[in-house]
C-alpha cells in the first residue's frame, strides 16, 4: 500500500519535528539561525544575562544590514540618530557569543535575506529562523523559514529548538503564462491585490503553476518574500535543478558526499500528485500588466495600466481604502500612469539582487533619469554589487542619473536618516505604508523594471513601453 501523499510543506514539518506538546504545539528543530543588529543584538545580550550558551554556535550567524550607511565609501557606521550604539553592541554581542558576524567591511555583508542563500547558509529543505518577518523569502528555496520575535531567538539560540502551532497548508497556483515583462514582484502583488493582505493568515503558502515552474531562482524569494504581505505564516516553491544548482558551491553549502546525499533528498522535496491542501487559491496572469500599488497596503495594487479605484466592499474596507486616498493624495479614476514621482528606489531584500539590476539596467541604458527625479540604487549585498560592477552595471546606473550605493537595508524603510519626505516615490520594497519611507513619503511599490521606467519618465511607467 502506498504511502498518503503529502504536501512539500508536510514533508519539511515532518523532517524537523521533534515532538508534540500537550497544548497541540510542535517542538520544531532548528538548522539555521540569522541575526542582525537591530533585533538579534537584543537576543544574544539576554542569553548572556541569563547565563546561557548558544547550543550550536556554528548555526548561528549576524549580519550588520538594517541601519548601515549605505552612502558611496560609507562616510558613517550609520546615519540613524543612536544606531552607532547598536552597531558597537552587535559587535560586542556577537564576539562574546563566538558565532560568525559579517560587519560592515566584510565582503560578504549585506541584507540577511539576500545573503543567506549567497552563502549557501540557507539551503532546501533546512529550518531557517531569524528576528525579522521577511524571512520567508528563502522559502524560494525550498527551505523552512519564517520570522520570530527576541525571546523566540533567544531561546532558538540556547535550545536548537522552537515551540510553534503548526499552521495550514495553502497552495496558491498560477495559471496561464504572463507576458514576459511581468516578474514575480507583479505576481504577488496581483495575489496581495485579489485575495487582500490577510489572505493567505494562518496558513504556510506554496506558489506553484506553470508561471512559478518559469521563475528563476532569484524570482523565487522575491515571490516568498512578500508572503508575509499575503498574511502568511510562510511561503514557499519546490526547489527544482536551477536552484540546485545556485546553492551548489557556496560557502557553506554541502560539498563531496554530502553533496550527493543532499541532493538526493533535496530532489524529494515537492508537493506529492493528491497530496490535499487546506486551502487553495488561483491567480490567472493570462494578459495581466505589470502591478504597481496606489494605497497604503500592498493589497492597494493594480496594473500600470488601470485607474486608482473608487472605495469599494464592507465598510471597513471602504474605509481603509478612503484613508489611503487622502494620505496618497489621489482621487478615483486618476490614470497609474500619469502620476508624476520625485523619487525612484532600488532596493530591499525583495528587489536588489543580480537579476533585479540587470532588468532595471537594460531599460536605463542609454537614457537618463527625468530631471527633478532623486533615484538611488542600493544592491542587496556587497557580493552582488561586485557582480554587477564586473559587467558593468554601475556605469549604467550612475550615466543614467541614479546613486549607486553600498549594499543595506537603506530606504527600504525609515529609521531617521535617510528617506523620501514627503515625497512620492516609486521603489522596490515590500511596504507601503504611511511615512514608511519617511514623514509623509508616498510609497508606490513596482518591480525594478518598472522603477527603472518610471524613473526615467518622471511619472509611474509600464516598462514595456521602453523595452527594445
Amino acid at each position: 500500500m502506498s504511502a498518503t501523499p503529502r504536501t512539500l510543506f508536510e514533508k519539511l514539518w515532518a523532517a524537523h519535528e521533534v515532538a508534540r506538546t500537550d497544548d497541540g504545539q510542535s517542538l520544531i528543530a532548528i538548522d539555521r539561525i540569522f541575526l542582525h543588529e537591530r533585533t538579534g543584538t537584543l537576543a544574544l545580550q539576554a542569553l548572556e544575562k541569563a547565563g546561557r550558551t548558544i547550543r550550536h554556535p556554528g548555526r548561528a550567524f549576524c549580519v550588520m544590514d538594517h541601519i548601515v550607511d549605505t552612502q558611496p565609501g560609507r562616510p558613517g557606521l550609520t546615519r540613524m540618530p543612536g544606531g552607532a550604539e547598536f552597531i558597537t553592541a552587535t559587535r560586542e554581542a556577537a564576539r562574546e557569543a563566538g558565532i560568525r558576524l559579517f560587519d560592515i567591511d566584510d565582503p560578504s555583508q549585506g541584507i540577511v535575506h539576500v545573503i543567506s542563500p549567497e552563502l549557501g547558509i540557507a539551503l532546501p529543505g533546512l529550518t531557517l529562523v531569524c528576528p525579522d518577518s521577511h524571512t520567508c523569502t528563502v522559502g524560494g528555496l525550498g527551505a523552512l523559514a519564517w520570522g520570530i520575535g527576541t525571546t523566540q531567538a533567544e531561546h532558538a539560540l540556547a535550545t536548537g529548538t522552537l515551540r510553534v502551532e503548526k499552521p495550514l497548508a495553502m497552495r496558491v497556483n498560477f495559471v496561464g503564462r504572463p507576458d514576459p515583462a511581468v516578474t514575480a514582484k507583479d505576481l504577488i502583488l496581483a495575489v496581495i491585490a485579489k485575495h487582500s493582505a490577510t489572505g493567505g493568515l494562518g496558513c504556510a503558502v506554496e506558489f506553484a503553476g506553470d508561471a512559478i515552474d518559469a521563475l528563476g531562482v532569484e524570482g523565487r524569494m522575491t515571490l516568498c518574500n512578500m508572503a508575509i504581505e499575503f498574511g502568511a505564516w510562510t511561503g514557499m516553491v519546490a526547489p527544482n535543478e536551477d536552484v540546485f544548482e545556485y546553492v551548489s558551491e557556496r560557502e557553506f553549502s554541502p560539498r563531496g558526499a554530502l553533496r550527493d546525499q543532499a541532493l538526493a533528498a533535496w530532489r524529494e522535496l515537492k508537493t506529492d500528485e493528491g497530496a490535499e491542501f487546506d486551502r487553495e487559491l488561483e491567480l490567472d496572469c493570462e494578459g495581466m500588466a505589470p502591478q504597481v500599488s496606489w494605497g497604503t497596503s500592498p493589497e492597494h495594487s493594480t496594473g500600470i495600466d488601470a485607474q486608482v479605484p473608487e472605495p469599494s466592499g464592507e465598510a471597513g474596507r471602504r474605509e481603509a481604502m478612503r484613508r489611503a486616498l487622502d494620505y496618497m493624495d489621489l482621487a478615483p479614476g486618476q490614470k497609474m500612469d500619469e502620476l508624476e514621482i520625485g523619487a525612484a528606489f532600488i532596493g530591499s531584500c525583495t528587489n536588489a539582487r543580480l537579476s533585479d539590476l540587470r532588468a532595471a539596467a537594460k531599460l536605463l541604458d542609454g537614457r537618463r533619469v527625468a530631471e527633478g527625479v532623486k533615484a538611488i540604487c542600493v544592491p542587496g549585498s556587497m557580493a552582488v554589487r561586485a557582480a554587477a560592477e564586473a559587467e558593468g552595471l554601475h556605469r549604467v546606473f550612475e550615466s543614467a542619473g541614479f546613486e549607486w550605493h553600498e549594499s543595506g537595508c537603506s530606504m527600504c524603510f525609515y529609521a531617521g536618516g535617510d528617506g523620501f519626505g514627503g515625497m512620492r516615490a516609486v521603489s522596490s520594497t515590500n511596504r507601503n505604508f504611511e511615512n514608511r519611507q519617511g514623514p509623509g513619503a508616498r510609497t508606490h511599490l513596482a518591480s525594478p523594471a518598472t522603477v527603472a521606467a518610471s524613473a526615467v519618465a518622471g511619472r509611474l511607467t509600464d516598462p514595456r513601453k521602453l523595452s527594445r
